[in-house]
């Protein structure tokens, strides 16, 4: 009886341990089956962009004379309205001094007027042989800055102040101001600005943009008595001008300051 005895207690020890490891490992399996699993983001997707990264220099490809107009008349209209420079004048001079955009210092500049470092310049710069060797070119990191330094440059510069007081479609008398002006050194730089105006038409963008604003008509009205300011005038700037003073202008307008808006008409006498 004794030994049935002990038989029967190491058969129920067995059977209650293996209960116990049954319950042990169906709460393991329940536990793991609703267990969260974090796994770590991935580190997002770099994106290298190169024409819109700040600085980068973004040159344009230009095949003929005819894909720059297209590409670059836009530009021109845009630089008419906001500077009264002739669309036309500024195509045909970023044809001629950039060979269409093709020339070898355009490529590596994105220079599209020839303009030369000048004295306060802290921009980019690139040397190459003009007029003399080694000569400083202004760099610029996109074309249409370019154009709009063009802008700036015969805005601001006073021995181009006269050209603004032609009719905003002359580009003959535009032509010839430039070469008077010093722009240029080729003495037939006037013939072939304004060969590649005629032949290519691009007066047609003169007229675009005058007819779109209504400044021509407002043109026939204009008198030497009159002055409207746009960008880059001074007070100073327009009493050279007009061969008059900065203190005639304010008495003549009641201005307390030198401050002037563009598009302000200003009396000159």
């Amino acid at each position: 009886m004794r030994k049935i005895a002990v038989i029967l207690l190491l058969v129920l020890g067995l059977i209650v341990s293996s209960c116990g490891s049954k319950k042990k490992a169906a709460r393991k399996r329940k536990a793991e089956k609703h267990r969260t699993v974090r796994i770590a983001p991935e580190p997002p997707e770099e994106r290298y962009d190169n024409s819109t990264k700040k600085g980068a220099f973004t040159p344009v490809k230009i095949s003929s004379t005819e894909e720059y107009i297209k590409m670059f008349a836009p530009v021109a209209r845009d630089e008419m309205r906001e500077f009264g420079i002739p669309a036309s004048i500024t195509l045909a001079q970023g044809i001629l001094e950039s060979g269409s955009g093709m020339g070898a210092l355009t490529r590596k500049t994105n220079n599209h007027f020839g303009i030369k470092c000048h004295t306060g310049w802290s921009g980019g710069m690139e040397y190459h042989d003009d007029d003399e060797k080694g000569e400083c070119f202004r760099k610029y990191d996109h074309p249409m800055t370019s154009y709009r330094d063009h802008s700036l440059f015969l805005t601001s510069r006073s021995r181009y102040a006269s050209l603004f007081d032609l009719p905003e479609d002359d580009y003959r008398g535009w032509a010839k101001g430039l070469r008077r002006a010093g722009y240029a050194t080729d003495p037939r730089y006037p013939q072939k600005l304004i060969s590649l105006i005629e032949k290519y038409r691009l007066y047609t963008y003169d007229e675009q943009v005058l007819e779109a604003s209504g400044r021509k008509k407002r043109r026939k009205h204009h008198n030497d008595d009159t002055h409207i300011v746009r960008r880059g005038d001074t007070l100073y700037s327009i009493s050279k001008r007009y061969n008059t003073t900065v203190e005639a202008l304010k008495r003549a307008n009641r201005l307390r300051s030198n401050t002037i808006d563009v598009g302000q008409e200003l009396k000159i006498r």
